[in-house]
């Protein structure tokens, strides 16, 4: 019996082993099939083909970033589904603004329904480059089944924009709102020390206060103010409107719906938001209209902006010069990261790389950071000043933020351009520590022993924090704050006083912070490229954009995406590359596991902390 039982159990492994193999096989074959196939298709497909009077597309998925960052492999499989998709910046930039001068470019179109955001300096910068393509005679058309507030942003430039006859507008204006954890969390009787210098530095004060405090009430507002007035200020130039006329709207939303019988729509035609309704099929025969039919269709005479990019990249010739722009994008952290945050060790190496190479005459650096870890961010700015040192001129270019630990790598710049509605400042540092003593107590468990000194066992969580080691760390956090001061102050050939008084935590926008001496200019990423190329003395350069080291997975599934190109297959889409609106729940569920992934990305070695409690809207 038992003989026989093992003979079963035997005989059930022996076939799923033989079927696993058979499943591991087939896949290796289909995957060495599809690969053949992708090779075969680089050296004998035709490329993207681009017709004379041609309009281009602008689609954009999912979010507007500075360098896209694929997810580990595994985390598409995760639950609640795959990530939404990235696109760069600069390849929208650089598809227009080519677009701009080619003559077989005869049109713009904009189609907004599966744009997320990415941030007002980002879109900002965006809707300019169409402006300037405006500008060239050449007719922009946009389109949405409806607008959310960062695609109305975008869509608000077109000459003609149009909207679904059962779409809205959704204009809102901007706000924070904070969860402020002190009361569950004196409930459970745990307990966070802070130490910081700055009254406007807020990021702490979720976990010790109940409510937002005066002074971080007094700088948001102004920071959301002067950020509303520069979206309200584009939206009513763009749509030929009074500033007074699109707050109007957004103030009196009710009232417009009123009158408009709830037709949210019919609103924001009344409120000159839009020029027109159309159905998909009255957008297409509007597009044919605009610039003719393809050849052998009948879909408008048309380009992809990523075929597009394939199209003069192919056609592009190199120069001997670089001009190197390293993007430093999300948290500020200590060690090596493949990607996705600013890891201290793997930025020093990429400005390193820069520096030595003698291809390379000047570096921009990018920044679209809040900030971090305050050992990781010296060690950056330790090696751009290393770098202007060899005699490579260095520009600093923020994009949406620029806070904090973002400002401190900055001033390892020779100048600094920002843009208007950037979020930057926010001088000043902190450290935070949890003690769980009390929740131990109220379960009955004691933590006891012995130390060979006072401050041997004082930063253990489980007992309460030793005065003497309290008052180490504020003086570690006042010294921190003073280096904080004289770094900026040397930077900007200011006084350490005069610095003080824009610092002490406090947020600011671009405008003001150029207004206050913190930046040097005004403007996009463009502009700080031409900067560092006139220092370097530069008018032929090849624009280079090194990334943080993929993995090996993350590597294979990038080239699998680009082999699927040729074909036609977005390969992006069916693996989180589309962007799906997320239910209210989704978000929240979302928002809490952020919120958890970026705390526990904390690792300075100090416990030390550049960074503001602030994101661009």
């Amino acid at each position: 019996m038992l003989r026989a039982l093992f003979r079963f159990l035997f005989t059930v492994l022996r076939t799923f082993v033989r079927m696993l193999d058979l499943l591991l096989r087939g896949a290796f074959y289909a995957l060495l099939i599809f690969a053949i196939g992708a090779v075969l298709a680089l050296f004998f497909h035709p490329g993207p083909a681009l017709a004379p009077g041609s309009a281009l597309v602008l689609r954009p998925v999912g979010t507007i970033v500075e360098q896209a960052v694929l997810e580990p492999p595994l985390a598409l499989l995760r639950a609640g589904g795959a990530p939404a998709g990235q696109v760069a910046l600069a390849d929208l930039l650089e598809a227009v603004r080519s677009a701009r001068d080619d003559e077989r470019i005869a049109a713009l179109v904009i189609e907004t329904d599966e744009l997320l955001g990415g941030g007002l300096s980002k879109l900002a910068e965006l809707r300019a480059a169409i402006a300037d393509f405006k500008a060239s005679g050449k007719p922009v058309l946009a389109r949405g089944e409806r607008f959310t507030q960062a695609q109305y942003y975008l869509a608000s430039v077109a000459d003609e924009v149009h909207l679904s006859a059962d779409g809205f507008v959704l204009l809102r204006g901007l706000a924070r709102y904070g969860t402020y954890f002190k009361g569950a969390l004196d409930t459970l009787g745990i307990k966070v020390h802070v130490f910081r210098v700055g009254e406007y530095k807020s990021f702490s004060e979720p976990f010790t206060r109940s409510d937002m405090s005066d002074e971080d009430r007094e700088s948001t507002r102004d920071l959301l103010g002067g950020l509303w007035q520069v979206m309200r200020d584009d939206i009513a130039a763009g749509r030929k409107l009074a500033p007074e006329v699109v707050d109007a709207h957004v103030h009196g939303l009710r009232a417009a719906l009123a009158a408009s019988g709830g037709d949210a729509a019919q609103a924001a035609l009344d409120a000159g938001l839009v020029d027109r309704f159309s159905t998909r099929d009255e957008w297409r025969t509007r597009l044919v209209e605009a610039v003719g039919t393809a050849p052998g269709g009948r879909e408008a005479r048309s380009i992809d902006a990523a075929d597009y990019l394939a199209l003069i990249d192919r056609n592009a010739a190199g120069a001997d010069a670089r001009v190197v722009v390293i993007v430093a994008q999300g948290t500020i952290v200590d060690g090596m990261e493949a990607g996705g945050v600013v890891a201290g060790d793997t930025f020093a190496r990429l400005i390193r790389d820069a520096r030595e190479d003698e291809r390379v005459k000047a570096v921009v650096l990018r920044i679209d950071s809040p900030g971090g870890s305050a050992w990781a961010s010296e060690l950056i700015r330790r090696e751009l000043e290393l770098t202007r040192r060899a005699g490579k001129p260095v520009v600093a270019s923020m994009s949406s933020v620029a806070a904090s630990g973002g400002y401190w790598i900055a001033t390892g710049a020779d100048e600094i351009w920002a843009a208007p509605a950037t979020v930057t400042g926010s001088i000043g540092i902190f450290g935070l520590f949890p003690e769980f003593s009390e929740p131990l107590r109220r379960l009955g468990i004691g933590v006891d022993g012995v130390a060979t000194a006072p401050l041997a066992g004082a930063l253990d969580p489980r007992r309460p924090l030793d005065p003497d080691a309290a008052e180490a760390m504020q003086l570690g956090i006042e010294h921190g704050y003073r280096r904080f001061l004289e770094t900026v102050a040397k930077a900007r050939d200011m006084r350490v006083a005069e610095v003080d008084e824009v610092a002490r935590g406090r947020v600011w926008t671009g405008a003001a912070a150029a207004e206050l001496g913190l930046v040097d200019h005004l403007g996009g990423l463009t502009a700080a490229v031409a900067a560092a190329a006139r220092r370097a003395g530069l008018e032929d350069y090849e624009l280079v954009w090194p990334a943080a080291g993929e993995s090996i997975e993350q590597r294979l599934l990038r080239r699998l995406m680009r082999a699927g190109e040729p074909f036609g297959i977005d390969l992006g889409r069916g693996l989180g590359g589309h962007a799906a609106n997320p239910g209210a729940f989704a978000l929240l569920l979302g928002q809490m596991q952020a919120s958890a992934a970026e705390l526990g990305r904390w690792n300075d070695p100090q416990h030390l902390y550049l960074h503001c409690l602030c994101e661009a809207p």
